[in-house]
């Protein structure tokens, strides 16, 4: 099966990130978002991240255009219906997750592959929910969208090998590094990642030292291009939160309990680089 055009359901910095990709490479797309306001947002960062790779002589002018084009938006799922993919990439929470693929799997084609980017979820969960499992799998994009090679296939127990064929050579197609992930808690990359973030809160809340010294450490010590601290507020603390919790309920196990600073972070607000406070602060 040959993957022309794609449904992202999301307009927010995952969303938008992958419908840029997937238009830049060629394809059709269509974000959907609840309203107009959550769909405008996302078409500027799309031509903001666009101007800053025409700026760096990545991308031409031209196909700056071509790929905006390229990038129709909606506010009705019904508008999914014939597409050949449909990326959810709604917020990290199970409930959301399924009250939206639930609706997806009501409008959309028999044929119609859907995939979810969930950083944490069981994909074999997720599947269960849909008439046609087979069609179902997981498609982790990694942040920035743009910027970032890797894209997580995770197959739940259900996923057919001709959905996860069509998957891998898509993820080829919009030049991303695709690589095969059994269903589990976190998969891979995120496994072992949030849990040295969740141990970078820990460090600080017992005042070890400073959120600098903390990610400079890891910068220089562990060759990281970010610190665990500034990578959680670029991820997002709420969503490094929902992760963790994931991981304690799922493997019932103390070594992934959040950190108690994480927790009061995420209650106050300060959810990092989106809001304008996190671990550091930002300019909004």
């Amino acid at each position: 099966m040959s993957i022309q055009s794609v449904g992202i359901i999301g307009a927010g910095t995952m969303g938008n990130g992958i419908a840029q990709v997937c238009a830049v490479a060629g394809l059709d797309v269509l974000m959907v978002d609840i309203n107009d306001a959550a769909i405008e947002r996302g078409l500027s960062q799309v031509s903001k991240s666009l101007d800053r790779l025409v700026k760096k002589e990545t991308l031409t002018p031209e196909a700056k255009d071509a790929a905006l084009k390229r990038i129709k938006v909606s506010t009705s799922y019904a508008d999914l219906k014939d597409l050949d993919l449909v990326i959810e990439a709604a917020t990290e929470n199970q409930a959301i997750k399924e009250k939206i693929l639930k609706q997806v799997d009501e409008i959309v084609a028999k044929g119609v592959i859907i995939a979810t980017n969930t950083s944490s979820l069981s994909i074999t969960k997720l599947a269960a929910l849909n008439s046609n499992p087979e069609r179902f799998i997981g498609m982790h994009f990694f942040n920035p969208p743009a910027l970032m090679t890797l894209v997580e296939v995770i197959r739940g127990l259900q996923t057919s090998d001709t959905t996860h064929a069509a998957i891998i050579n898509m993820a080829k197609h919009i030049g991303k590094e695709p690589i095969t992930v059994k269903n589990s808690p976190g998969f891979v990359v995120n496994r072992i990642l949030l849990p040295m973030i969740n141990e970078a809160f820990f460090v600080l809340y017992e005042g070890l030292a400073s959120p600098e010294d903390i990610d400079a450490g890891m910068k220089l010590g562990c060759n990281q291009p970010i610190g665990p601290l500034a990578l959680a507020d670029l991820i997002g603390l709420d969503t490094c939160l929902a992760v963790m919790e994931v991981y304690f309920e799922n493997f019932s196990d103390s070594k992934y309990r959040p950190c108690p600073l994480l927790r009061e972070m995420v209650a106050a607000g300060y959810l990092g680089r989106k809001s304008g406070r996190g671990v550091y602060t930002y300019d909004k």
